[in-house]
């Protein structure tokens, strides 16, 4: 996940592609503790081009999304883990990726913010794919049309989702 998300660079060989692919949905640990949500967004934007009329887009998206009120003017280090949790979903789904990172979790908080989350995640798969690294089998069911098995450095590929799931298990 992290080699294909461009955070760490392969010991050898490496990663080709013509697609963009998103961070980790969700990632909190790139968040700078003493700044705002708001600065963390904007940092976010400008790593990304999103600058100008863009950026305020940006803004405006993870602001509404997100639910923080007042705190997405305030330090990321006071948030609570839910709070950063929905300030780092918002941003992730402020951008378009053609293919989005997830690990495991892909929405959180309270059942209204999980509804408005899944929401907008639906919008996003009509465009979009995902690179899902899980162990729920009812997400690979429901998410995957293919699936990877890493076992002992070896990949190997499955076109039935219910036969990737069979050898996982086995």
């Amino acid at each position: 996940m992290r080699l294909l998300g461009g955070a760490d660079t392969p010991d050898r060989g490496k990663i080709v592609t013509n697609k963009s692919v998103s961070w980790p949905v969700g990632l909190t640990g790139g968040f700078q503790g003493s700044m705002s949500g708001k600065d963390n967004v904007k940092f976010v934007c400008r790593v990304y081009g999103a600058v100008g009329p863009r950026m305020s887009e940006v803004l405006q998206y993870v602001r509404d999304f997100s639910d923080l009120g007042k705190w997405f003017d305030e330090p990321v280090r006071s948030y609570s883990s839910g709070m950063r949790s929905r300030l780092a979903f918002g941003l992730s789904m402020a951008f378009d990726f053609d293919y989005y990172l997830i690990d495991e979790v892909m929405s959180v908080g309270d059942s209204h913010f999980k509804k408005k989350s899944n929401q907008v995640f639906a919008k996003k798969m009509k465009t979009s794919n995902i690179i899902l690294v899980s162990h729920s089998m009812e997400d690979i069911r429901r998410l995957c049309n293919l699936v990877l098995l890493v076992e002992n450095g070896t990949i190997t590929m499955f076109d039935d989702v219910e036969s990737g799931i069979a050898a996982y298990q086995a």
